[in-house]
Order: C-alpha cells, then structure tokens, then sequence
C-alpha cells in the first residue's frame, strides 16, 4: 500500500490494512496461552517464577505466561551487556546502522501481527497499536539514518599554531556502556524501541525492561532484534516488576546510563539515584504532562472539537501527551461545549478488536478504580460533569459485552480552578474545561503546572505566534485537528518536555537526541 501510516494519518486508512489485521489477530489470538521467557546473551532465559497475564478486553482471556526477572536475571543480562560491550563498541558504524535498520525492516514485516498483540495485551484500539507498530519502525531506521548522517559524531578541528610541531585535534563521541531502558505500559513497543535504537546505534549495549502489566511487547522486540542477526548480549530483555528488576537496574553497579518513561515521582527518583555514587551517570527522564488546550473566541470549532476530542479521550487519555486541561474563551464556550457533546456521545466503547471500536478499556483494576474516585472527587468538588462519569465494566451493571473489562465513560467536566485535579496527572479519559475572559488570564492558567510536555492552542492565524512565544511546553500544536496535545511522529515532531516532564531539554527523535547516548572525548597528537 502507498497509504503512509502515522498517527496524524491513521484516521484515513485504506480497506487492506483493516482485512491484514483481521488476519493478523485471528493467527495471534490462535497462540494465547504461551510461556514467555527472558532473552539474555542472544537465547531465552527461564525465570524462577512467572506471572499469568490477562487482557484488560476481558480478564478471562489469558494471553500467556511471562517471565518475572529476578536478581540473579538482573546480574545475567547485565554481565552479557558489559561483555558484549567492547566488540560493539567497535564495530563500524555502517555495520551498526545495517544490523539496527534490519531490525526496522523485521518489525515491518510483523507490524500487523504485533499490532494485534498489542491490543490485547494493551486494550488499545487497532489503528492506535499499528501507528505505534509502525512509529517503532522508524525508530529504528530514523536513528541508524541520523548517526550516519552526523558521521557518528566525529569532527576533525584545526591544529594548534605551535612553531615546530604538527598538533593534529579532533572531538569524538563514544558510548558509555551498558545502557538500561525501562519501558511504561502505553506504549511498551514505541518507548522501548525507541531508545534502544538510539542506544544501540550509537555502540552501547542495552538491558530492556518492559512495564508489568505489558511484558509481551518488549518480548516481541526482542525476537525481532535477535532475527535480525545482533551478536548476543548487544540487546538483553527482562520482564518483572520495577519495584525489583527496575530497582535492580537503577542500583546495578554496571549501568552506565538510562532511559526512563514513566511518572514524575519515579523519573526524579531514578535520578537522584543517578547522580549519586562515585561519579553522575546520564539519565534520560521522560515523564508525565498535565497538557493544556487554548481555544481562542476565533477558533475553527469544528477543528477545535475534533482535535479536543482525539486528544482527550485516545488510548482512554493514558498517554503522556493526553489533553486534560481545556481553556476556552466564554464566547465560544457554550458553541465549543454542544459540538464537544456530539462527538463525546458519537464514541463507540468497547472491544478494541471489533473496528467499530475508538475506546478500549483502561490497563487495569487500579485505573478503573481511580476513574471511579476521580469522577466522585470532581463532583464532591463542585465540577459540573458535562459528560460521562460511569464506569462500564467489572459488575458496574453496564452492558454485559464488557462486564469482563475495565470500561470506563469518557468524561468532561467544567470545574471550578481550585479545584485540585488541575494540577494532578490522572491518565485517564478525562478532560476539565474552564471559562475564561481573557487570553492572557487563559496562557498564565495553561502554564500553571510543574509539567510541560504538550500544549495546544486553535485560533487565529495571527494569534498562533503569541501562543508559540508564551506557553511552557516541549511540543506544541496550532489548530491541529488530528489532535490537539498529541500525535508527534519520528521525523516530523520531536517529542520532549519542559520544566518537570523531562530531564534533559532534549527531544526524542530531534537534532539533538542522538548525542545524549555519547561522551565527548578530545583528542590531541603531537607529531
């Protein structure tokens, strides 16, 4: 197909892509029920102890069993990544760059099938897991095309003016070692994928751990970057929970790097743990948002609606980049509000493997709870809920089609400022909506948060560079109808945070991404 998916496009897709994945989740639902074993040192590794994994679709449906690392796994795969270290290390780039794009080549060959993995194991919809599929993709060609085109970042500067010698200078980049990547739930393929990329392109060795709750996706990466021929130990994956394997991977005595994606409390404290001991380690903290969307008195509605409605409510609002602060000008309001309502009731909630289906259930009993108390906290709160509120699985009396999952309602509520989830990351389907007069009153509000991830902004063409200059956040969007906070792609968008939501300043995916996995070393010779 010459269709190109990205999640800006996903909402036009051709017929094709609908039948392959059809036939994609009938093969993978076929295989539930597998052992998952770790892979370290290029072959499976049996754990000790295993967890039973079901979907959030319905938790009778058993997708396997996967492996729980423990720390003799831990000292395992990070043993076979310091070994593996010095003869990837010196491999040339170009063999580098030719074994990482084979990777991209392999996961596009599955793409469909790990896509239906995905949604089961997730309970994300179908275009949403293919984009991710996909996005990891170019992951992988994007950073092997990114380092050979920086010449892997060796630059060849002038000789010192000293009569009587020839005192040749360069800068080089080298790796550090063995670098840890630990993986959130949302996107356990494109957040795992990405940074191993990055990693593996630029000479070091990496120790993957997926989220708990998604551990067959990061097991499915593994498979391709074994098939595509890495010698072993270059790429080691474990599954476990971060409160041992993770915890046993920040403290290891052998990392010499990490990225994380994750919450703000976890991400500041990998990096405490980062710069203590003998000497400061880089740390890559990608962390959350609490995202805002301006709405001028001379917006595009229509638009507006559209990318409000994308934003807040895809992947039920579990993404970094969810919209959940929504400021509007109270002209407007009352127009913005009766096409939010059309569009809130036109999402059809359910199973994510039926293609009728925008809105699969939460990742799990946890979030289906918090759902339920935030709902009560808002309304105890004085917030007018405007749509949604009720959850629709687990015995909730909802219909009996999801009785078995952790569906919830999207919901929308107009809710008085002091109200305390304005600042609090819910990661879920809901959105807060306040009134204002004026938009200087609206940046001040929209900037009041120690997050700044994403922001959005619908309005006039001539309002867009005030709202480019003034908002705190990493990425931003104008009038984006395909989604007002989300939706960046590799080479199109970078994607990274300002103030709390990240720790280094540098996007993933941008100009400058590549270089934190590097350590600058000058070199002089004197003939």
């Amino acid at each position: 197909m010459s269709f190109r998916l990205t999640y800006a496009t996903m909402h036009n897709s051709p017929e094709a892509m609908h039948e392959r994945f059809e036939a994609a989740l009938a093969r993978v639902e076929a295989a539930l029920g597998a052992r998952h074993p770790l892979f370290i040192a290029g072959a499976d590794r049996d754990a000790a102890q295993h967890a039973d994994r079901r979907s959030p679709i319905d938790t009778q449906l058993r997708l396997g069993e996967f492996a729980l690392a423990d720390d003799t796994d831990v000292d395992a795969a990070m043993a076979a990544a310091r070994d593996a270290f010095p003869a990837w290390r010196a491999t040339p780039v170009a063999e580098r760059a030719r074994l990482q794009r084979r990777v991209g080549d392999l996961l596009a060959e599955r793409v469909y099938d790990i896509a239906a993995a995905m949604v089961l194991e997730v309970g994300k919809n179908r275009m949403e897991a293919l984009g991710e599929t996909q996005e990891t993709v170019d992951f992988f060609h994007h950073y092997a095309d990114d380092f050979e085109r920086n010449a892997g970042y060796a630059h060849t500067l002038p000789d010192d003016p000293i009569e009587g010698y020839a005192s040749h200078n360069a800068s080089v980049m080298r790796p550090y070692g063995v670098w840890v990547v630990i993986a959130p739930f949302n996107f356990p393929l494109a957040l795992a994928g990405g940074p191993t990329a990055a990693a593996l392109v630029t000479g070091n060795t990496v120790v993957l751990k997926g989220a708990s709750d998604t551990p067959w996706a990061g097991r499915l990466l593994a498979d391709c970057i074994r098939d595509a021929g890495l010698p072993p130990g270059v790429f080691n994956y474990l599954s476990g929970s971060g409160r041992e394997a993770g915890e046993a991977l920040v403290r290891h005595p052998l990392t010499a790097g990490i990225t994380f994606t994750g919450s703000v409390a976890v991400g500041r404290h990998i990096m405490q743990q980062m710069a203590a001991g003998a000497w400061p380690r880089p740390c890559i903290a990608e962390m959350g948002g609490k995202n805002p969307c301006i709405v001028t008195e001379r917006a595009d509605l229509d638009r507006a609606a559209a990318g409000i409605v994308r934003s807040a409510y895809g992947m039920g609002g579990q993404k970094c980049s969810a919209l959940s602060r929504l400021y509007v000008h109270e002209r407007v309001a009352d127009a913005l509000l009766e096409r939010l309502r059309q569009q809130i009731a036109a999402i059809r909630v359910g199973d994510p493997r039926r293609r009728e289906h925008w809105l699969g259930p939460v990742i799990n009993a946890n979030a289906y709870a918090s759902y339920a108390r935030y709902a009560g906290e808002l309304r105890n709160g004085g917030a007018h809920l405007l749509c949604g509120g009720a959850q629709l699985g687990q015995g909730s009396g909802g219909p009996a089609a999801l009785a078995r999952g952790y569906y919830v309602e999207p919901l929308l509520a107009e809710a008085p400022l002091a109200h305390p989830l304005w600042q609090h990351e819910m990661f879920l389907p809901i959105l807060m909506l306040h009134r204002y007069r004026d938009r200087d009153e609206a940046m001040r509000l929209a900037n009041d948060t120690p997050m700044g991830l994403t922001a959005g902004f619908f309005g006039g063409a001539d309002e867009v560079a005030w709202f480019q200059d003034h908002i705190e956040a990493g990425v931003t969007y104008a009038n984006r109808p395909q989604g007002a906070t989300t939706g960046a792609w590799p080479g199109y968008q970078p994607f990274g945070g300002w103030k709390g939501s990240g720790s280094t300043g540098k996007a993933i995916a941008s100009f400058y991404y590549l270089a934190q996995y590097l350590r600058e070393q000058s070199r002089t010779v004197v003939e």
